[in-house]
């Protein structure tokens, strides 16, 4: 009998992230048609193989083989993006929060090129499956932990894959979704018995129901087969104790198992945490209602809930992150205020998700909290050696945050949140996600500060055996508690079964769930042909990538508004404040002779534009005082022998102060006075030599081709066009790549069969749009505002500025392809924009005018091409026949950033 293809075959397979090895020599044969399942602690290479096998991370050496194709060979890998499905490690990493349940499965499905009729079916098909089809209208944001999943797990059936990879898909999710998650999976896999589907997940519960398993460690396989042949072949009741028994000698000694020690009673009564009708509002949702309970000292005290029913909420006003729209919260017996800073030293508080600094090392976070909590500088080395051992961390010391398993991650936040000695603990979900061993070991440490030192513990937790670990827990749902009490205490009141049915049976009850009979499932039709591959180049991706980035652009405010505002206010602003226009300005005389000559030069002064006349001077020191006062920008000294000298033929003096604070202004002015002085001589001998019978001097008029009123608005105004049309599209632009890689719903690209290209060009044109937008609304600024008309070509104007903003979109992309967070996608667009904008582009200086490196700098950007055009047309009045290099040009530019962008943006992860 032939063997079945497995869904997909390792062989020597060893991946690295820097020094860390991830996968060792790793050779597995996953089988088909099965639900597998991949264990292990933090660290060991569980997301790297999915990856690996999902075909979106790169092959650094071995071979990876899924559904019967090598995935180190492109046209293999990407014919079989359309029968593999990926679903990324977190809750909704791969959903898009601004779009509803609908649009999130109507966007993948679009990538995928399914037709209208095909995409309504296939969602009705799978929100009634899931039971979504309620909150089709939904926000993502606004859905709770367990619908996230849902909604992922739908985004990632749209095509009816044979594979179907999951990393972690319940991690964070509560124990009553959790099961619905399941019973949904095996729903689906019962339709499509044909369907292989390969699950991490760091519940052992969960794994107790998969069909077949691998269990891992340090980048390799160390046991593969059903649960039962796991349990067998370690001689372990529970596959989390199998687990454990399969390890190397090494590190099963390491693991202890965590004994929960007798509480001893306080002396002192007064409760740690005391909260009456504690209610906390957001609008009109009601994120907490009417909470109260007492948490004694010394206590560790489990907080259990559905996702999104206010567990965090409550946390945060009991640290007073928060303040409570109603009720009260004592600590110690003490009211909490938020402004209370000797109470809250009493308290440590880790969140749910990492808020350390990941730019700082193990032991810099710990240095900076030490003196962030003001203890004594003596103190701190010591107090930080100390926890580095305790949390064992002292191997990781100077590691990032970033490059350590999460479990790790998760001591070290324990460890700064007990640094100051608090007499309480408040942890918000703080194991989610670690492995058990490491559970277990942070759990060992918990009992220790609860018992030996005293310390009060209030934690959130989805893991049933944790809850069971705790003194008391209180169960909540939409907001309100529904029973507090010891583990064993709220089983019994559910008929004695495990604590995982007394909390699923009081959620059901809370959320009017009832248990309905099975339905039969239909029988199975093997019927799905297997995809057909996908085109190189397919306008419905494309359009796809264009249309969800609208819509999430559109639902934006803050975004559309620095889309417009910004290029309008800046406008204004440099419009109006940016002027090489030197007029009005303010003079006074010093005229010591009083002479008809001295009035009539006085005269020449006054009647000018340039020159607005002050009282007259009366003295020196009035002449300095003015001066120095910002009064008088000009002063002239006439002294008392002016007109006679004059009359006489000898050279009269006279003296001329000017305000240098300003060099430009000054050396402008300097100008305006040498040619009215000059005018002024001029007209006087030519009233001398016509007195005389002479002939008259010959006078030079200069006249400007362009510009002829010499206005600066003529030629600033093209030009903000100019820098506006850089520096809002570019960065606006720049944010959409990054943001994806942030979010993670950067899988999506990774794990479909969209191209580069249809991914950022897809992106790329409702920024080219806005743009677009941008410009006429400048241009009518420009023309009704500071009353600059265009002179030129209209047509060629608007298609240079298209050509100018797909270049300068795509400028922004291909800053995003490469950098890794908004900030510094943000930051170095805009310093890679502006600087040679301003400098290099002829705003402030020709390009002619340059020379060496400045030139070169300013050829090898479009705002030195399309300057020449805003301007020309505006001012000069060119047409398509002198600008059109320009137009080539930056063709060009666009052409360049869209290819070069393609390169930097990875279709697989290194």
């Amino acid at each position: 009998m032939m063997q079945a293809e497995p869904a997909a075959r390792l062989d020597a397979v060893t991946h690295r992230y820097g020094r860390v090895t991830a996968l060792d020599a790793l050779t597995l044969a996953i089988p088909a048609g099965r639900m597998i399942g991949v264990i292990g602690p933090d660290g060991v290479g569980k997301s790297t193989l999915l990856a690996l096998i999902a075909g979106v991370r790169r092959i650094q050496q071995g071979s990876v083989h899924a559904l019967g194709g090598d995935l180190g060979v492109k046209a293999q890998r990407e014919a079989r993006r359309g029968r593999i499905a990926y679903m990324p490690q977190g809750l909704g990493r791969n959903l898009y929060p601004t779009l509803s349940v609908f649009e999130n499965i109507d966007f993948h499905a679009r990538l995928f090129g399914q037709d209208a009729a095909e995409r309504r079916g296939r969602i009705d098909e799978l929100l009634r499956a899931t039971g979504l089809d309620p909150f089709e209208g939904r926000p993502a944001a606004k859905l709770s932990g367990g619908m996230k999943q849902k909604l992922s797990l739908c985004c990632a059936l749209i095509h009816d894959p044979d594979l179907l990879v999951l990393d972690e898909p319940t991690t964070g999710v509560d124990p009553l979704s959790r099961g619905q998650f399941w019973d949904l999976i095996d729903t689906i896999r019962a339709r499509r018995p044909g369907m292989s589907v390969i699950v991490a997940t760091a519940y052992m519960e969960e794994a107790e129901r998969f069909d077949w398993l691998v269990a891992m460690d340090e980048g390799k396989a160390i046991a593969t087969g059903t649960p039962a042949e796991l349990r067998e072949k370690a001689g372990q009741a529970t596959l989390e104790a199998a687990f454990v028994a399969l390890l190397p000698e090494a590190k099963r000694a390491q693991h202890r198992e965590v004994v929960l020690r007798p509480r001893t009673a306080s002396d002192d009564a007064t409760p740690a945490i005391e909260a009456e009708g504690l209610t906390r509002r957001f609008g009109d949702f009601v994120a907490v209602d009417h909470v109260s309970f007492r948490i004694g000292r010394g206590e560790i005290f489990g907080f259990l809930g559905s996702n999104g029913c206010g567990k965090s909420t409550t946390m945060k006003m009991l640290t007073g992150l928060l303040p409570a729209s109603e009720g009260t919260a004592k600590l110690f017996g003490q009211p909490l205020a938020a402004d209370d800073m000797e109470t809250r030293r009493n308290v440590g508080y880790m969140s749910q998700a990492f808020s350390l600094y990941s730019e700082l090392t193990v032991r810099q976070n710990l240095l900076l909290h030490a003196e962030l909590y003001h203890l004594k500088p003596a103190e701190i080395p010591g107090r930080i050696a100390e926890l580095l051992s305790r949390f064992d961390l002292a191997d990781v010391a100077d590691e990032r945050p970033e490059s350590l398993p999460l479990g790790i991650r998760q001591r070290l936040q324990l460890a700064v949140a007990v640094l100051h000695r608090p007499a309480m603990l408040i942890l918000d979900e703080p194991t989610s996600g670690v492995d058990p061993i490491a559970r277990d070991a942070f759990w060992r440490t918990l009992i220790d500060l609860s018992r030996d030192d005293g310390v009060t513990i209030f934690l959130s937790t989805h893991f049933m055996n944790e809850a069971e670990r705790c003194d008391r827990i209180s169960f909540m749902h939409a907001g309100k508690v529904l029973a507090v009490g010891t583990p064993q205490e709220l089983a019994a009141q559910r008929g004695g079964g495990t604590l995982e049915d007394a909390f699923v049976a009081y959620l059901k009850e809370a959320s009017g769930i009832e248990d309905a009979p099975e339905e039969p499932v239909p029988a199975a039709a093997e019927t799905t042909q297997p995809a057909a591959p996908a085109r190189r180049f397919d306008p419905r991706r494309l359009w796809a990538c264009a249309r969800r980035e609208t819509m999430e652009l559109l639902r934006d405010p803050i975004r559309l508004s620095f889309a417009f505002l910004g290029p309008l206010l800046l406008m204004l602003a440099f419009g109006f404040g940016i002027s090489f226009d030197v007029e009005k300005l303010k003079f006074a005389a010093f005229d010591q002779d009083n002479s008809m000559e001295s009035r009539q030069l006085i005269e020449a002064f006054s009647s000018s534009r340039y020159f607005d006349e002050q009282a007259p001077i009366r003295s020196a020191g009035e002449l300095d005082r003015r001066m120095r006062s910002g009064e008088l920008q000009l002063a002239l000294e006439i002294p008392p022998s002016f007109g006679r000298d004059l009359m006489s033929g000898r050279l009269p003096e006279m003296s001329v102060w000017l305000d240098g604070a300003m060099p430009f202004r000054a050396e402008t002015t300097r100008g305006y006075v040498t040619g009215l002085a000059t005018q002024y001589a001029q007209g006087f001998a030519a009233d001398h030599a016509a007195s005389s019978h002479a002939p008259a001097a010959v006078t030079v008029e200069t006249r400007f081709r362009y510009n002829q009123d010499f206005k600066s608005a003529n030629a600033m105004v093209p030009s903000v066009i100019m820098l506006m049309l850089i520096v809002i599209p570019a960065i606006m632009s720049a944010i959409g790549v990054v943001r994806e890689k942030e979010t993670g719903s950067i899988a999506n690209f990774r794990s479909t069969p969209i191209s580069r290209f249809e991914f950022l060009f897809g992106k790329q044109l409702p920024y080219i749009a806005v743009a677009m937008g941008s410009f006429v609304m400048l241009v009518l600024i420009a023309l009704f505002v500071f009353g600059v008309p265009i002179k030129g070509s209209a047509w060629v104007l608007a298609l240079a500025t298209l050509l100018y903003v797909s270049a300068t979109t795509g400028f922004g992309q291909l800053v995003s392809s490469f950098t890794r967070t908004q900030v510094s996608a943000v930051f170095a667009t805009a310093i890679l924009s502006i600087i040679p904008a301003i400098n290099f582009s002829g705003l402030m200086v020709p390009v002619a005018s340059l020379s060496g490196g400045g030139r070169i700098i300013g050829m090898s950007l479009p705002p030195a091409w399309y300057q020449p055009v805003s301007v020309g047309v505006f001012t000069k009045g060119l047409g398509a026949a002198e600008l059109w290099p320009n137009l080539a040009m930056l063709t060009f530019f666009f052409l360049l950033f869209l290819v070069v962008a393609q390169f930097a943006l990875r279709k697989q992860e290194a």
